[in-house]
C-alpha cells in the first residue's frame, strides 16, 4: 500500500489539521471543519477496520524508521473498535456541540476538541509504552484546557485539580516505564510480551503497580474519583460528554491493553449468566464498575444539590420546590448518562464476544462492566434522587414551616 493511502497516519493527522485550521480561521468556521473531518476520519477508520479483518494486525513506520530506531503504529482488533467507537461518538458530540456553543466559545473549544481527538486516535495506535504515556499526557494536557474552557473560578480550580492528580499519575506511570526498560532494555510491548515469563523480577512488579496505580487515577476509578465530580460539575454539557464518553475511557482502554497476559449486582448476575466464575480477571471488572458506578452516583447528587441551591438562593423552599429541583437535576442527568453508558456497552461488546488471543482474560475482565451498566444507571437515575428527596424533604418543610 502506498504510504499517503495508508489510513493509520492520517487518523492522527487530520485531525491536528483541522484542529490548526480551526484556531487560524477562528470563530464560525470550527465546527464546519471538525464535522468534516470527523466524517473523514469515520471513513478512515472503517477502511482501516476492513483491512485488519482481512489481513490481520497492521503496522506502519512512521516516517519509514520503525522500532526500535523510530515509532511503529499497530492497529488490531481492539485498537480498530476503540477507534471506530471515539469516530462515532465524537461526530454527533461536534454536531450537537455547534448547536451549544456561543461564537465566542467555539474559539477555543474546536482547536482543544481536535487535539484532544488527534491524541486519543495516536493513543489508540501507539504500540510501545513510552509512546503511551506519551500521547496519555497529550490527551490529558486538552482536556483540562477544555475544562477551564468558560474561564470561570469553579472550571479553573476543577481544571488545576485535574492537572495536578494528571501530572502525578503520570510520574508514576513514568516511573514504571523507566523500571521495565532498566529490567527488559525495551518498551515495545510485542517485545516485551515474551520476555516476561511467569515469575518476572521484582522491579517489573513494582513497575507494574505504578503504572496501574497511575492509569486507575486518570480513568478516574474507585478511589481515585475525587477530582472527577468536579471537573463534570463545572464543565459544559458537550466538555462534559468528552470526558465522560471518551477521555477517562482511554487510561481504563490501557489498563485492558496491557494486563492482556447495589450497582454491582448486575455484573455479578452477568457472570452467572455467562458462566464465568470470580478470578483475578472478574475482581478487575467489578474494580471498574465499582468506579464507573460512584462517578454516576456522586455526579448525580451534584447536580441534584446545585438544583436545589439554586431555588433556595431564589427563594423558593418547600416540598414542591425540592421535587422540582429533583427533576431538574435527574433529567440533566439523562442524556450524558445514556451516552455514557451507550460507548461503554457498544466498546465492550467486541471484547466480551472476541474469540482472538488473550480472549479469556479480556472477555472476564469485561463482563462484571457489561452486566454493571444495567444496573448502575438504574441506581444512580432512580434510587438516588429518591434518597435525596427524603434526606431534604426535612430540611424542605422546615424553611416552609419557617
Amino acid at each position: 500500500m502506498m504510504v499517503w493511502l495508508d489510513p493509520l497516519p492520517w487518523l492522527i493527522v487530520l485531525p491536528l489539521t483541522w484542529a490548526a485550521l480551526a484556531f487560524v480561521l477562528g470563530s464560525g468556521r470550527g465546527g464546519r471543519l471538525a464535522v468534516t473531518g470527523l466524517v473523514v476520519q469515520l471513513a478512515l477508520t472503517l477502511a482501516l477496520a476492513g483491512q485488519v479483518l482481512e489481513n490481520g494486525s497492521r503496522t506502519h513506520a512512521v516516517g519509514g524508521w520503525g522500532a526500535p530506531l523510530g515509532i511503529d503504529l499497530l492497529a488490531d482488533g481492539l485498537a480498530v473498535a476503540m477507534l471506530l467507537l471515539a469516530q462515532v461518538v465524537a461526530l454527533p458530540l461536534a454536531v450537537y456541540a455547534r448547536a451549544y456553543f456561543s461564537e465566542v466559545a467555539q474559539t477555543a473549544f474546536w482547536p482543544l476538541a481536535g487535539f484532544l481527538i488527534a491524541a486519543l486516535n495516536a493513543l489508540f495506535l501507539s504500540a510501545d509504552l513510552f509512546n503511551l504515556y506519551v500521547t496519555l499526557e497529550l490527551l490529558s494536557l486538552a482536556a483540562v484546557g477544555l475544562v477551564a474552557l468558560g474561564g470561570k473560578p469553579l472550571q479553573v480550580a476543577a481544571a488545576l485539580r485535574y492537572l495536578l492528580v494528571s501530572l502525578t499519575a503520570s510520574a508514576a506511570y513514568l516511573m514504571g516505564v523507566a523500571l521495565i526498560y532498566g529490567t527488559y532494555g525495551t518498551v515495545s510491548i510485542a517485545t516485551l510480551t515474551p520476555l516476561i515469563g511467569s515469575d518476572p523480577p521484582q522491579a517489573a512488579w513494582l513497575a507494574a503497580g505504578l503504572m496501574l496505580v497511575g492509569l486507575l487515577a486518570k480513568t478516574a476509578l474507585f478511589p481515585f474519583h475525587f477530582w472527577l465530580p468536579p471537573a463534570h460539575g463545572g464543565a459544559t454539557a458537550p466538555v462534559s460528554a468528552l470526558l465522560s464518553a471518551l477521555v477517562v475511557k482511554a487510561s481504563f482502554y490501557l489498563v485492558l491493553r496491557l494486563t492482556l497476559g447495589p450497582s454491582l449486582t448486575g455484573g455479578v448476575w452477568f457472570l452467572y449468566v455467562m458462566g464465568y466464575n470470580l478470578s483475578i480477571a472478574t475482581g478487575v471488572g467489578f474494580i471498574a464498575l465499582a468506579g464507573v458506578s460512584a462517578e454516576f452516583g456522586v455526579i448525580m447528587l451534584l447536580y441534584l444539590k446545585n438544583a436545589w441551591s439554586a431555588r433556595l438562593d431564589a427563594g423558593e423552599s418547600g416540598e414542591a420546590a425540592l421535587l422540582d429541583a429533583i427533576r431538574e437535576g435527574a433529567v440533566q442527568r439523562v442524556r450524558p448518562k445514556a451516552m455514557t453508558v451507550a460507548v461503554i456497552v457498544a466498546g465492550l461488546l467486541p471484547i466480551l464476544l472476541g474469540s482472538g488471543t488473550g480472549s479469556e482474560i479480556m472477555s472476564r475482565i469485561a463482563a462484571p462492566m457489561v452486566g454493571g451498566m444495567i444496573t448502575a444507571p438504574l441506581l444512580s437515575l432512580f434510587v438516588v434522587p429518591a434518597v435525596y428527596r427524603l434526606l431534604r424533604g426535612r430540611q424542605a418543610r422546615g424553611k416552609r414551616g419557617g
